[in-house]
């Protein structure tokens, strides 16, 4: 009887070792940051100690572990109690965020600074967009989405990301950074931004809840494969440098779709309620918490994924980097 004997390549360590084709860097991972507006903050999701608020005055202390980590970079997003209907928080000088990209770069111009850019963190009624009645005002959404990216690159965001899903805000961002001479700031948009309940965990410590209704109209139905591609081409045309997909479990087969088709670079967004999963069926004894993380990780590049925005990325260090030992 003759047949494949494809068990022989597995039989020692050393020899999956050699013939591993997917292998996890620590540099690939990107860790999202809460920046609050307050003093002396430094705070955890109860059971979720990788989803972190901090105030810019404790900063450091994240940011020493993120240096130990060795790890590609951080996103920002902010924690703000300034909100009014237009969102104005967001483009002051001394905005949070701004101070944060600020005392990051004082800290250590290597780590690189992802810069969230939204509306829903600091509007009153936590929408990504401008309201026209209850209908969001798209054209002039990405106006104010051009001047709070703006503000971040002037601050010293190494790359700009908008996740508000509004048409055309790449190309308004674009061509407002050009303009006051930051052409060489990349722009990465999450481009397939998919409608989940699997941000439950960061729209709590963002407070960023919708006070009415949902965000439908702009975040897209996860039923549409082709949808989702069509809203990278467009991005790619309008001047994206690279792309972000979320969340990513449940998108792995766009970020396969999107790899074979586009030629960027992709990140996926390893999202709240993914990390939650994750930690409670660990902390009540249903999963190896080490390992499944790492495997899911591996899952997300494999399937296509450049880099990868995770709250796991410090705790996924450690075990890459031999600073614990992974099973």
């Amino acid at each position: 009887m003759e047949f494949k004997r494809l068990r022989r390549l597995r039989q020692t360590k050393a020899l999956r070792d050699l013939f591993c084709e997917t292998r996890l860097n620590s540099k690939e991972f990107i860790y999202p940051l809460f920046i609050d507006d307050g003093k002396n903050v430094y705070e955890t999701l109860e059971g979720l100690n990788g989803i972190i608020k901090v105030s810019v005055d404790r900063l450091q202390e994240v940011l020493i572990e993120v240096k130990k980590a060795d790890i590609g970079g951080v996103i920002l997003f902010g924690v703000i109690s300034q909100k009014d209907e237009m969102g104005s928080y967001a483009t002051r000088d001394d905005g949070a965020v701004q101070l944060a990209i600020k005392r990051i770069k004082e800290y250590s111009d290597d780590i690189l600074v992802f810069a969230d850019v939204c509306l829903c963190e600091y509007t009153s009624h936590g929408h990504c967009g401008i309201l026209k009645g209850d209908k969001i005002d798209n054209d002039k959404t990405i106006e104010v989405l051009s001047e709070i990216a703006l503000s971040y690159a002037k601050a010293g965001a190494d790359v700009i990301c908008p996740s508000d899903m509004m048409d055309g805000r790449v190309a308004a961002i674009r061509e407002k950074l050009d303009s006051h001479g930051f052409v060489y700031t990349p722009i990465i948009p999450y481009s397939a931004k998919f409608a989940s309940s699997l941000y439950a965990p960061f729209r709590e410590v963002a407070n960023s809840r919708p006070a009415f209704g949902d965000r439908k109209s702009y975040q897209m139905p996860y039923q549409n494969k082709r949808e989702a591609l069509r809203e990278i081409e467009a991005d790619i045309s309008e001047g994206a440098d690279a792309v972000i997909i979320k969340p990513a479990l449940t998108s792995l087969d766009i970020i396969f779709a999107a790899k074979e088709k586009f030629n960027v670079p992709i990140i996926a967004y390893n999202v709240s309620g993914e990390y939650a999963m994750v930690k409670s069926a660990g902390k009540l004894g249903f999963l190896n918490e080490k390992e499944i993380m790492i495997e899911i990780l591996t899952a997300i590049k494999r399937a296509g994924a450049d880099a990868i925005i995770t709250y796991h990325a410090l705790e996924a260090a450690k075990i890459l980097n031999g600073k614990e030992p992974q099973r």
